[in-house]
């Protein structure tokens, strides 16, 4: 009988700490979801501005070529291939090259322009949209 009690107990006791380490690992999954929550926050604080929305697009149409609103944007690997392609492969085609990176970044420029604040924001700050 007392072996019997004992079981109960020991079983109640491991009860109750698998109770605890679901409790403790709630919380440590509560603790991960706000700590993302506040990145999430962090990184959308404002920054971008429209007026860069509007720097972007006029680069883009003006610059587009030379792939200078993409180094304004940060993706240096995109606005390089730009770059390349408008001066080596201009050469090369005897400037075919360079008109077709001009007109993708007079298209980029109005797509930039045609966005809303927070369509620009999430699509080409937040989530690094590279082309288009």
């Amino acid at each position: 009988m007392d072996n019997q009690n004992m079981n109960n107990q020991n079983m109640n006791n491991q009860g109750m700490n698998d109770q605890n380490m679901n409790a403790q690992g709630m919380n440590n999954q509560n603790m991960y979801n706000q700590n993302m929550n506040n990145q999430n926050m962090n990184n959308q604080s404002g920054s971008t501005s429209p007026k860069e929305k509007m720097v972007a697009g006029l680069l883009g149409i003006f610059l587009g070529s030379l792939g200078i609103h993409k180094f304004y944007l940060g993706y240096t690997t995109e606005a390089i291939i730009m770059l390349a392609v408008t001066i080596a492969g201009g050469f090369i085609s005897l400037g075919i090259a360079t008109f077709a990176m001009g007109t993708i970044g007079l298209i980029e420029g109005i797509i930039y322009l045609t966005k809303s604040d927070e369509e620009f924001q999430q699509m080409y700050v937040y989530n690094h949209k590279g082309w288009f």
